[in-house]
């Protein structure tokens, strides 16, 4: 561009370029006739964005026409297509997620807030997004506009500056300098870039996360090879979706890989492994990474909610007992464990092995773990308990899950972390027995370890189940009356509760059955006893009959059946009934009961608790062809017959109700309902299939 131009006209090519396809000015800077109205008031809105220039100079002079780039010699020359000179095109990768406004109406839209912030709008489209180029041989080239405006300040130079650089205006050198600025407010998505900004940070724990977040690639079974890994794009860290349930509905992998370290690259050891053992150092390296992260979020959870003073006095000793339970021990073997790693890591570049760490402390310091798994049943009553019921724990707590170091996490998604780790690791031992398997003394020290974890894991489960199982029993040996039938000597460590609730009891009347007008039948179904009461009060239960597990026989019954009361007519039909039949009742009678429930998903759950026995040995053989989920987020179980879910958990659909699902979990075949938008659907054939695989070698290798 001609230096003869003054900083006026440049500062016009540049802004109204943008807007105007044909605009000429008179003397007075009006519009020429033949220019739409509308055109003419974008010129008004655009000179009263920005500060008044220099008056102009005196005299008659006529202004300089503005020669648009479609008029330039070169635009005339070639014909209508817009030509970008290469010096000004920067080569970019597409960027589908984020949209962006033109140079241009950025400019408009910040000065207007300045000025007014009502003027400012919504994030419109811009035509930029669909810039092209062509390049030779006709091939397409996309995203090279986008920001060829950037380049084109970048190369003008400030005044005062050596050279026939172009002096620019206090206005347009502003924004000159704020677009050079821009690459480090936004950093590219890219996620093989952003890798390599963090490894040239010189350590993974620049940036730990949290744990919450992290979704290990150890935890899937899709055969992708490392390179499709560092590919794939990296979740925006201002996206996290929160949900009032419980912790995050999306998480990211591990940014960090260990071929990214700068040690490793500078090393030139990258071109001598060949690709196994590769992938068996980035598994060992995310086990290290992913421990450093929990050890992160653990931390929070110690200095921000277990240590705060405040905290504490809205609540008894034993409620902060039950809350955080063992979770110092818990931190300090998970330091033990880190700094282990670490050692390791730190000595060898390319590490040998680690199998004998995690069997070491699996067997002699993750002890903490089981104790804080078996609490879980105390822990999830008393938060639930001053959750709804102590206004000031609800106040303070909400005061500190907004503070920064907590990341707007709430305090429940720090409380599993344990419960996350421990059953997660299991799966990542097992993807470092997949790289080793061409190395038989190191694939028989990573089998070892891993059996070592899964028993930790069976301790962790067994640990919170005995507990659970045994303060029921004992509660409700106090609430049941067997006054008006034959005692039942309930407490048994072989028993455990499978299902309670109300039901709507259809009694006989004369000739006629009627329906109650509100629940009038409580059944307590156990895994071998079911025992059938009426609800006297909250805490106090009357036994009208009960019957073993081996002696019922239940039936589906249609609301249209003849056998129901106002079977014949369509308006009295009764709801969701279903018939238990007790062949041999506390008293070695056969009696039947006709039950209704209050939705076809709660009449279904019962049924499929009350076949417990029948399906108790029936394991479903074409596990292959049955659908499978993931689990998105965590899931507690509120009812005996529902089961506890982690994010990442894999659980194969048995049967599907409306909201509901019911399924077996792969990594330890537990069964239970959980709700249905809690999962996502697993579509690929060849990840259903390793799923399968996987789980039915695991539980074989480990006895879990």
């Amino acid at each position: 561009m001609s230096q003869q131009h003054s900083d006026s006209s440049l500062e016009e090519k540049l802004l109204e370029s943008r807007f105007y396809s044909e605009l000429r000015l008179d003397a007075n800077g009006n519009p020429l006739s033949g220019i739409p109205i509308v055109r003419s008031s974008l010129r008004a809105r655009t000179n009263a964005a920005f500060e008044p220039e220099a008056s102009s100079p005196p005299g008659n002079q006529e202004p300089r026409p503005v020669v648009l780039s479609t008029q330039s010699p070169a635009a005339l020359k070639m014909g209508t297509q817009q030509l970008i000179p290469k010096g000004l095109a920067v080569a970019s990768k597409a960027k589908t997620p984020a949209r962006h406004q033109s140079f241009g109406a950025a400019v408009l839209s910040k000065e207007a807030a300045r000025r007014d912030p009502r003027l400012v709008s919504a994030p419109s489209f811009s035509l930029d997004d669909m810039d092209m180029d062509t390049g030779s041989g006709g091939m397409l080239r996309r995203n090279l506009r986008n920001q060829s405006y950037r380049a084109a300040m970048k190369g003008l130079e400030s005044p005062g500056s050596k050279g026939d650089s172009v002096q620019l205006s206090p206005k347009l050198q502003t924004l000159a300098e704020e677009s050079s600025q821009s690459p480090t407010r936004c950093p590219p998505k890219n996620k093989r870039t952003l890798g390599r900004k963090r490894a040239h940070k010189g350590s993974f724990k620049d940036d730990p996360g949290f744990y919450q977040e992290i979704r290990e690639r150890g935890l899937n079974t899709s055969q992708e090879s490392d390179d499709d890994v560092l590919d794939e794009p990296s979740s925006p860290e201002g996206t996290r979706k929160m949900d009032t349930t419980i912790v995050v509905k999306s998480y990211r992998p591990a940014q960090v890989t260990w071929s990214q370290l700068p040690e490793v690259v500078e090393s030139g050891i990258l071109d001598k492994l060949s690709v196994e053992e590769r992938k068996r150092q980035e598994a060992i390296f995310e086990i290290l990474t992913s421990e450093f992260s929990y050890l992160h979020s653990l931390g929070i959870l110690v200095a921000e909610f277990l240590h705060s003073r405040k905290l504490r006095e809205t609540m008894t000793q034993t409620e902060h007992h039950h809350l955080f339970s063992n979770i110092l021990d818990v931190l300090a073997a998970s330091q033990k464990f880190f700094e282990a790693l670490e050692q390791r890591h730190k000595a060898q570049v390319c590490v040998e092995d680690i199998s004998d760490i995690l069997e070491e402390h699996a067997k002699n310091h993750f002890h903490p773990y089981v104790a804080y798994c078996s609490n879980e049943v105390y822990q999830q009553r008393t938060l639930q308990k001053l959750t709804n019921s102590n206004a000031a724990f609800r106040e303070v707590l909400k005061e500190i899950e907004r503070r920064p170091a907590c990341g707007g996490l709430p305090m429940i998604s720090f409380l599993i972390l344990p419960m996350q780790r421990v059953t997660r690791l299991p799966l990542l031992t097992d993807t470092l027995c997949l790289k080793t398997q061409g190395h038989p003394e190191r694939y028989k020290a990573a089998s070892q370890a891993l059996k070592a974890i899964s028993k930790l894991v069976k301790q962790c489960n067994e640990g919170a189940h005995t507990m659970e199982r045994t303060e029921q029993i004992y509660t409700l040996h106090t609430q049941l009356d067997f006054s008006k039938v034959k005692s039942l000597p309930l407490i048994s460590s072989s028993r455990w509760l499978l299902k309670r609730g109300e039901l709507f009891l259809l009694e006989e009347a004369g000739l006629f059955r009627k329906i109650a007008s509100r629940p009038t039948c409580y059944l307590f179904l156990f895994n071998d006893v079911l025992i059938v009461t009426k609800k006297k009060s909250e805490e106090s239960y009357l036994v009208q009959n009960y019957a073993q597990l081996e002696h019922i026989q239940v039936r589906k019954l249609e609301p249209s059946e003849p056998s129901l009361p106002g079977g014949g007519n369509r308006g009295s039909s009764v709801p969701h009934p279903f018939q238990v039949t007790l062949l041999r009742n506390s008293e070695g009678r056969q009696e039947q009961i006709l039950l209704s429930s209050d939705s076809a998903s709660d009449r279904a759950r019962w049924i499929t608790a009350l076949t417990y026995k029948e399906r108790q040995w029936q394991s479903p053989t074409n596990k292959g062809e049955l659908p499978q989920v993931e689990i998105t987020k965590a899931y507690f179980a509120k009812q005996a017959d529902e089961i506890t879910l982690q994010q990442a958990d894999v659980v194969l659909v048995l049967q599907e109700e409306t909201g509901w699902l019911y399924g077996e979990r792969l990594r330890d075949g537990e069964t239970g309902w959980f709700p249905e938008d809690f999962a996502r659907c697993i579509t690929s054939r060849v990840a259903v299939e390793g799923n399968v695989r996987r789980m039915e070698r695991l539980r074989v290798e480990t006895d879990v």
